[in-house]
This record gives C-alpha cells, sequence and structure tokens, in this order.
C-alpha cells in the first residue's frame, strides 16, 4: 500500500506532520478527517527507484554515521522485542524528527508491505546502505535471525566509528600546529621583518647574510606570494583529478604504503576493516566469496583492495582462505594467522573478528603515539622558525650598536 506524508491541523490549531498508508492521496485525507485533522498537504512518498531519484535532490545524506549507528541499533531493539518489522519502522518514522529521515522509513515500510524484501528496499537507497549493509541484512532476512545481525551490525558500525574519530582526534592536534605556524611564519616573513629591515637598509654597510637571506625571501612572498598560492590550488586540483585514474591511484596507495610509519599504519587500518567486515558477513552467514567481494569493497587502498579482489579469485579456485591472502604481503601477517586458526578449529568468524580488533588496537596504539611524538617536534620546529626569523631583526640593531661603539 502507498505510503503518504502529510501537513495537517488538529482540533486546538497545532501543525502535525506525519505518514501514513492509504489506497490514494483521497483516502489519506479522509483517513486525517476521521482522526479529527484537517490536511493542508498529501503527498506520495517516493518508493523504489523514484526514492534514490529523490535523494539527489534533497542535498546531503540522510543518515550520517552516528545517526546510522543509532537508527539500526533501534531497528535492532525493536525488531528483538519482538515487534514486526513493518510495525518496527513505522514506529521509527513516527520517532524521526527529520522530515527527510521520516520519509525514507516511510519508503521503506511501504515496499516491505508491498512483498518486497528488507534487504532489497534498503538496496534502493545506495547512498545511505551500502553494499556490506544490504548484504548483512539479506543474510539476517534469511537466517531468520534479522534482530540478532542487525544489533551486531551497529556494534560493528560504532567500532568503526571509533575507531575513525581516534584517528582523526589524533591527526587534529599537530594538523592545527602545523597549520598555525605556517600562517605565523609567512606573517612574520611578508610583513614584520620588511618593516624592520628596510630602517636599517637604507645605510652603506652590508646588512647580516642572515638578514638579507630572509629578506630575499620575504621579497618572494611579497611578489609572488599570490601566485605561488593558486599554483599551489592548481596543482592540489591536478594530483585529485590524477588520482581519479584508476591505475594512478593504484600506483599511489601502493607508494603510500611502503612509507617508513605511515604506510605500516595504513595497511593495518584497512586490513582490520577487511576482517572485520568478512567476520560479520561470515557470521550472518553470508557465502565465502560474497563476503569476500564486500568486503574487498571496504577497503580504500586500492592496492590492498586488488590483493583481496586477487585472494577472492584463489579462493573461488578452491585454495583455502588462509593460503590467498598470506600470498598477498600488503596485509598484516597476523590476518592470515587468524585465518588459518578459524579454518583448523571451525570459528573463521570469531578468529577473523579477533584478529581485526587487535589489528584495531594496534592502529589506536601508533596512532596515539605518532600524534605524542609529532606534537613537541612540531613546536619546536615552529619555535625554531620565529627565533631565525627573531634573530634576522635583531643582528641589524647589533651591528648598528657596534658602529656606534
Amino acid at each position: 500500500m502507498p505510503a503518504y506524508s502529510f501537513d495537517a491541523i488538529d482540533a486546538q490549531g497545532q501543525s502535525r506532520k506525519g505518514t501514513l498508508e492509504a489506497d490514494s492521496a483521497r483516502s489519506a485525507r479522509s483517513q486525517l478527517r476521521a482522526q479529527g485533522l484537517v490536511p493542508l498537504s498529501v503527498e506520495a512518498v517516493a518508493q523504489g527507484k523514484d526514492a534514490a531519484h529523490s535523494q539527489r535532490h534533497w542535498g546531503s545524506k540522510v543518515f550520517n554515521a552516528t545517526n546510522l549507528t543509532i537508527w539500526t541499533r533501534q531497528l535492532a531493539g525493536l525488531v528483538t522485542s519482538g515487534l514486526t518489522l513493518e510495525r518496527a519502522l513505522a514506529m521509527l518514522a513516527e520517532e524521526a524528527e527529520d522530515e527527510r529521515q521520516q520519509r525514507l522509513v516511510a519508503s521503506l515500510r511501504a515496499e516491505i508491505n508491498g512483498g518486497t524484501s528488507f534487504a532489497r528496499a534498503l538496496s534502493a537507497w545506495p547512498n545511505e546502505f551500502s553494499d556490506v549493509y544490504v548484504a548483512v541484512v539479506g543474510a539476517g532476512e534469511q537466517s531468520g535471525e534479522l534482530g540478532h545481525v542487525l544489533d551486531r551490525l551497529a556494534d560493528e558500525l560504532e567500532n568503526r566509528q571509533a575507531l575513525q574519530s581516534q584517528i582523526v582526534g589524533a591527526a587534529l592536534y599537530p594538523a592545527i600546529v602545523t597549520l598555525v605556524g605556517i600562517v605565523i611564519v609567512t606573517f612574520l616573513l611578508s610583513y614584520v621583518v620588511p618593516q624592520v629591515a628596510n630602517v636599517f637598509s637604507g645605510g652603506n654597510r652590508r646588512l647580516p647574510l642572515l638578514t638579507e637571506i630572509l629578506m630575499g625571501i620575504s621579497g618572494v612572498i611579497r611578489a609572488y606570494g599570490f601566485w605561488v598560492l593558486i599554483a599551489l590550488v592548481v596543482a592540489i586540483f591536478g594530483v585529485g583529478r590524477w588520482l581519479r585514474i584508476p591505475s594512478q591511484r593504484e600506483k599511489f596507495d601502493a607508494a603510500w604504503l611502503r612509507l617508513p610509519v605511515i604506510g605500516k599504519l595504513s595497511a593495518q587500518f584497512n586490513a582490520s576493516r577487511f576482517a572485520s567486515t568478512l567476520a560479520m558477513l561470515s557470521a550472518a552467514g553470508v557465502p565465502i566469496l560474497k563476503s569476500l567481494q564486500a568486503a574487498a569493497e571496504t577497503v580504500s587502498n586500492r592496492s590492498m583492495r586488488r590483493d583481496a579482489m586477487d585472494a577472492l579469485v584463489l579462493v573461488r579456485e578452491g585454495a583455502p582462505l588462509a593460503a590467498a591472502i598470506a600470498q598477498k604481503k600488503r596485509f598484516p601477517a597476523l590476518l592470515p594467522m587468524f585465518a588459518r586458526l578459524g579454518e583448523q578449529t571451525g570459528d573463521l568468524p570469531l578468529m577473523l573478528e579477533r584478529a581485526a580488533k587487535q589489528m584495531q588496537s594496534e592502529v589506536q596504539r601508533r596512532s596515539v603515539r605518532l600524534a605524542t611524538m609529532l606534537e613537541p617536534l612540531l613546536i619546536v620546529a615552529m619555535g625554531v622558525a620565529v627565533m631565525v626569523i627573531v634573530l634576522a631583526v635583531l643582528l641589524p640593531i647589533i651591528q648598528m650598536n657596534t658602529w656606534v661603539q
């Protein structure tokens, strides 16, 4: 039965908004009047492909990472408590504060009432629900454990968001210190140094070498700073376009993994996402080949994604998962070791989950340690830069005092 969103006024003159199901817009208005409401507008909620198309006109995504986790957790709790999926979605649609979210959930409910599976209804919103999300939900529907699977999916979303937040938080302070240092040094070189040095440049005596060097740098910044900034923006834009070429992006990602510290951190981060996704899909009952393909799509590093797809080919040809992953040296050795234990004990999802947690802990530890090391180094570097500029300003004054004496 189609769903309709409405805007109405009750007997007290208060505005009421929501969604309801009816055979037609006229029937929807009749239902509203029967409830003592005066309908102002009744519009059909887009479904299926129409919903996905209308999503582009709504602007940004309806669910951000936090909202999707909360919504999944709420849906899991309602389904686990014994409510039907249709009733659970109806309750979530009624409680939604955002109108776009209310329409999305109403569209999902209408699709389910029309006989569509929940996974297929979610697949109509690819910008909101990833292929992994849809695959896990589909496996939960087939196994009859949708509530448990949704709860596990919410756990996975929370863990992934917490890991990303910790990495961003660890990198935020060094980034701010670097940006502030660049701004301060640029200001001193482009404004302070010329103002002070010009006072001493009128004499016949030569200025100290350090002052002359910084005055030369200052002159370049003042004369060509704007064009250098434009060239930098164009270069960044050009590199971004270049990285959109799949073959070039794969080469760049492979080179990124070879960096001393950041490369290993990136490899462990991608491997942990791969392992956790594969564990979740395997535990939900998704076939191993489909699980591998979906897990490979979650790997952001293109070279590691290619390795994961190569491992998929080997598994399809009959190779054990551990042996297939072990042939790809970009993945940490911990992953094939735990996969081999899982295959030997017959509990592959549990071992993959343990490997993912151990790699996540290592990523957290390394990112915090790297940020802890960078913070004092950046502060010292900024202090040295400012000290050099101050010396360049003071040296002419000291030299003038020497001339006077």
